[in-house]
């Protein structure tokens, strides 16, 4: 368990030490499991400071979500459709986490050890035009589930409707 202080400061109770967000991104990267609690409430503030990390990437280097996704993003917090999104997107990147994992076997990229971020990106190089392909049609597929889901939901809700107005008749 980690302890974050008023002096925004992060102990370690393992290690009975402070630790940096560099270390707790580290220990995202080797996934270790932790918790963040409050020193004085005890509330878990685990997601405030893995978004924190977030940040600090996202500002430094090269970004991963463009401007407009950033935007989007923030509409749809409130809206009835948040809910799904995160659960949408949580997927998608699991998915992908093992669509990665699968290509790093099968190409000999993992031998047990952690492949380093330059011998990933000759990799794709080589192997570009192929994962555009497949990754389209993975993002078309899942276009269609989601926009079927939609279509769905929409008569569920014109049947409840047309239902509970036709029972006060």
């Amino acid at each position: 368990m980690l302890k974050k202080y008023p002096n925004r400061r992060l102990y370690d109770t393992q290690t009975s030490g402070y630790i940096t967000l560099a270390d707790v991104r580290q220990m995202v990267l080797d996934n270790e499991s932790f918790v963040v609690r409050d020193a004085k409430t005890g509330e878990d503030l685990t997601r405030s400071i893995l978004l924190q990390i977030i940040l600090e990437a996202e500002t430094g280097g090269m970004p991963m979500f463009t401007t407009p996704v950033l935007a989007h993003i923030i509409r749809l917090y409130g809206h009835t459709m948040q809910g799904l999104l995160g659960s949408y997107l949580e997927k998608n990147i699991q998915a992908f986490t093992e669509m990665q994992s699968r290509f790093a076997e099968q190409s000999g990229l993992s031998t047990g050890k952690a492949y380093s971020p330059e011998l990933w990106a000759q990799f794709m190089n080589v192997q570009a035009p192929m994962m555009q392909g497949l990754m389209s049609s993975y993002l078309d597929q899942s276009k269609n589930l989601f926009v079927q889901m939609q279509e769905q939901m929409h008569k569920q809700t014109e049947s409840l409707f047309s239902a509970t107005t036709g029972a006060k008749k």
